[in-house]
């Protein structure tokens, strides 16, 4: 920390309760305001439960398919800027150089920058295992669609269609959020280069990356859009509503009690 000047301290740490704070607080919100969030999640249900009543997937798998397309390009691309930075580090002198030379640039030491370029290339690695994680999970999305012709059967119960849609959803739902995660982090890396000019840049620009995610995933036209679909409007979700979400919530939780019982009467 010697290395560092306090108003780079205040500058990093402003940047941490940003992105952290603001994780903590959309996840927090998800679960009584209406955003992107919580619509996907609804929607997606409905998609895994239309599932169950078709004997042809296809276009289905296609659109899995593509998804995971997109984010195996950004996993991709995360590794190519990886070994960017890694190559910018090999040769950090100058690279400071270059940035000494930028108009309203703070004056900055080598070891400063190498500090800097490390902070990066870790908010990159964690983008990266963001990006993979959902990959896989949507390939457990894929394995489910698989099983999806024995739940459309004249056979299966409306209460097995049902909970083949949730868990579906769920396993769909959880692959989205790493997705967003991975694109959050690229979103604060951009804010986060304007660190190497100047402190006060980098302040302002993570006040503004959280302005542009709170704004998009719940003040945008799109979301309501998307709430219209189900004849939902932007704000509180109804009381019925979220004792619906609740309620599922309950029910997963009592399956998940129900399965440890019995792996430890197996046992």
């Amino acid at each position: 920390m010697n290395e560092l000047p306090l108003i780079d301290i205040v500058a990093l740490a402003w940047f941490v309760v940003l992105w952290v704070g603001y994780s903590l607080f959309a996840k927090k919100r998800a679960r009584h305001i209406h955003c992107l969030s919580s619509i996907l999640r609804s929607l997606r249900v409905d998609w895994m439960y239309a599932v169950t009543h078709k004997d042809n997937h296809i276009a289905d798998a296609s659109l899995i398919g593509n998804v995971e397309r997109n984010v195996t390009f950004f996993a991709s691309s995360t590794v190519l800027v990886l070994a960017g930075v890694f190559t910018v580090l090999a040769s950090s002198d100058a690279f400071v150089r270059v940035i000494n030379q930028l108009p309203f640039t703070a004056e900055q030491t080598a070891n400063l920058v190498i500090l800097k370029l490390a902070g990066l290339a870790a908010i990159l690695v964690f983008a990266f295992f963001k990006f993979t994680w959902s990959i896989r999970q949507f390939g457990f999305v894929s394995v489910l669609l698989g099983m999806a012709p024995n739940m459309s059967r004249s056979t299966v119960s409306e209460e097995a269609r049902d909970r083949y849609a949730r868990n579906t959803a769920k396993v769909l739902d959880q692959a989205g959020h790493e997705y967003n995660y991975g694109l959050r982090a690229y979103y604060f890396a951009l804010a986060y280069l304007c660190w190497f000019t100047n402190p006060l840049f980098f302040i302002v620009a993570s006040a503004v990356v959280v302005g542009v995610l709170y704004r998009r995933e719940y003040r945008s036209r799109v979301l309501r859009a998307l709430l219209a679909t189900k004849g939902f409007e932007p704000g509180p979700m109804p009381e019925d509503e979220r004792k619906a979400q609740l309620k599922a919530t309950s029910t997963r939780l009592e399956e998940f009690e129900n399965e440890l019982k019995d792996n430890k009467q197996g046992d």
